[in-house]
Order: structure tokens, then C-alpha cells, then sequence
């Protein structure tokens, strides 16, 4: 049974930034309003966790929360955003996009915590996954014109013990009751990690019918380039459904996936309405230190592959100011001699503040 605490907990996640955020923004309240913007600014908080597959293994857990701004004038100068963002943003100025209609940023908060099959045993299993925890911090800049959008993200953090990722997931098993894992002591090391991903991404929209059913498909290609993980990858999704957002996707997977790119002005923002969406990401991998290993010193790694993709199928569903989505994702095997190939789930909360 869930603790009576939990709705509790994930409802203060939630509101507890958007809080924050307004409170930010309060000194400046005159000149950034709600009549300024097509869409107010939105906190958005991701759990995955492969238990929705079935599995305990693999990638076993991930939380993620994502403050996202209104659209704005520049990233240094405009009243919408915080001063915090607009001081960091000032440094971070090759990393954001020139000469598009609209744009916004976003910051994210993340950790990862990635386990082999067996919990039990608490010898180094050599032939499957390390034990891994990252933690990160990122902020992101995504700019569009009409239905093309370009999304850059920088992400750095800690990989290593310094994640608390044993600590995170023997809380969380020790709540809902399941086993512990026992080989947490073979982690890999501490170590600094970073990453810039960026996609290109392209919508296709036809004109929606009676009552505002419709459908539309999204191609997406980039890559990724740093220690913790540096690839190339291309996909696509298709939503079908009820008044379809202005964005670039539902899977909260995308770097501006889930309620997170800027909107058109020209277009309405619809408050009710219900889609399922399937999604396919195909990525060649170069590097991903949770399967290699750390970078400077020997630790346990395995021989991974480095073609690999996956696809998701989901529902999502707007109720006024909130936004749900819940979807399943099945991947190929990352490395070689892994037993299953990877599932899990993933379920997204949203609030417009």
C-alpha cells in the first residue's frame, strides 16, 4: 500500500518551485505578466522506474524536476526570468540560439541510479552492468520558428557515491518493501561529469478536425558530447488525440519533450484535451560511463553496444493548469551478455504556475 504521506510529498514537489519561482519574480511583477506571454512559466517533475516494466535491473530509477520559463525576449536582459538565470545565462551565451521568433529556458534537477540483475549478491559481477549513481543540474535554451525547433542543454553534476544513489533507492525499497540491493560497494567512483546535448527538431501538424481531433508527427536528430555520455541519435513521434499541444512531443524523454518548448502566440493554448503518442529513438553510442566505466581510474565496466534504440507508448492528458503523462519504454540490450532487453515506465506531472 502507498504510505499516506506520498500524495502529500509529490504535491509539495511540485508546487513548493512554482512557489519559489513567483516569489523570484515578484519585485518585477509589472513587467513580466501573464498578457505578456502566450503561456505562463511551468514546473514539471519525472519519475522513472523500471519496476513498471517488471524488471528491477538496468536503469532502475531516475527523477527529474524541470522549471520552465514563459517565452522571452533574450535570456539576459528579460524580466521573466529570475536574476539568478539571467546572471547565468550571461556566461553561458555560446550555447544560445540566435535569430528565432520564439525561445525559453529551462533548469533541471536529475539523478540516475543504475543496477545490475542480481540484488543479492554482493561480490563485483563482472559480466553485467556497475553499480552507478549520477546527479545532475542543467539548464537548458530552446528556440523556434513556426514548426522548427532547435533545443540546447548543458548538464554537470557528480557520478560516484557523491549521487546517493544507494541511499535514495534502499529508502525508497524500504518503504514500498522490496529487497535491497547488496552490491552497492562495487559503485563506480566518484567523478565529475558533464554533457551538452542537442537536438533539431521538426513538427508536422495538419489542420485539426470536429471538436479538435488530430494528429501530428515530430522527426528529432542530434547528439550528445561529454564524459557522461556522447552520441548521435534520430527518431521520431506521432500523437494522436484531442487538442494536440503546440510542442514538439509528449515523451518526457526529449530534451524538449513534455510541456517544455516555447509556444506560438498565434496559436491557443488549450487547457483541456487527451492524446496517446508513440515515440522511436535510434542512437549510435560512443560513450556512456555507466556502462564503461569511470575515466580516470580502473573500475568495472562491460562491453557495450553501440547501436541501441528504443520505443515508448504513452498517454497524455491536460485538466486545466496540469498535465499528465504516463508511458512504457522498451529498449535493445545495452551491452553485450545482458540478459533482458531494458523496460520501464515513466510518469510526468506538470503545473502551469
Amino acid at each position: 500500500m502507498r504510505p499516506p504521506f506520498f500524495s502529500q510529498w509529490l504535491l509539495a514537489v511540485v508546487l513548493i518551485p512554482a512557489c519559489v519561482w513567483q516569489s523570484a519574480q515578484a519585485q518585477e511583477a509589472d513587467s513580466c505578466s501573464s498578457s505578456d506571454v502566450p503561456r505562463p512559466p511551468v514546473v514539471n517533475l519525472r519519475v522513472d522506474n523500471d519496476i513498471f516494466g517488471g524488471q528491477d535491473q538496468g536503469y532502475s530509477n531516475g527523477l527529474q524536476l524541470t522549471l520552465v520559463s514563459p517565452n522571452l525576449r533574450d535570456y539576459t536582459t528579460d524580466p521573466c526570468l529570475p536574476r539568478l538565470a539571467r546572471w547565468i545565462n550571461g556566461h553561458l551565451s555560446a550555447l544560445q540560439p540566435k535569430g528565432f521568433e520564439q525561445r525559453n529556458m529551462i533548469g533541471t534537477f536529475a539523478q540516475g541510479i543504475f543496477t545490475p540483475t542480481d540484488y543479492d549478491r554482493r561480490d563485483l559481477i563482472e559480466d553485467d552492468r556497475p553499480y552507478a549513481a549520477v546527479l545532475l543540474f542543467g539548464v537548458g535554451y530552446n528556440a523556434r520558428n513556426e514548426d522548427r525547433l532547435h533545443t540546447t542543454q548543458l548538464q554537470v553534476g557528480v557520478l560516484g557515491p557523491a549521487a546517493m544513489g544507494e541511499q535514495v533507492q534502499n529508502g525508497v525499497h524500504s518503504v514500498i518493501g522490496a529487497d535491497k540491493f547488496r552490491g552497492w560497494d562495487n559503485q563506480l567512483e566518484n567523478e565529475p561529469v558533464f554533457r551538452i546535448v542537442h537536438e533539431r527538431m521538426r513538427r508536422f501538424a495538419p489542420e485539426a478536425g470536429a471538436n479538435g481531433w488530430g494528429w501530428d508527427a515530430i522527426s528529432h536528430y542530434g547528439g550528445s558530447l561529454g564524459n557522461l555520455t556522447t552520441y548521435a541519435n534520430a527518431g521520431g513521434e506521432v500523437r494522436f488525440g484531442r487538442n494536440l499541444p503546440d510542442d514538439f512531443g509528449s515523451t518526457p524523454l526529449r530534451p524538449a519533450g513534455e510541456n517544455t518548448a516555447p509556444i506560438r502566440e498565434s496559436q491557443n493554448h488549450y487547457t483541456q484535451g487527451m492524446h496517446v503518442f508513440l515515440h522511436l529513438d535510434a542512437r549510435w553510442v560512443f560513450h556512456d560511463i555507466s556502462l564503461d566505466g569511470n575515466t580516470f581510474r580502473d573500475s568495472h565496466s562491460v562491453d557495450k553496444r553501440e547501436a541501441v534504440a528504443n520505443i515508448g507508448l504513452g498517454v497524455a492528458w491536460m485538466v486545466d493548469q496540469w498535465k499528465f503523462a504516463l508511458a512504457r519504454y522498451h529498449s535493445t540490450r545495452e551491452f553485450e551478455g545482458q540478459q533482458e532487453s531494458p523496460v520501464f515506465g515513466s510518469f510526468t506531472i506538470s503545473r502551469a504556475l
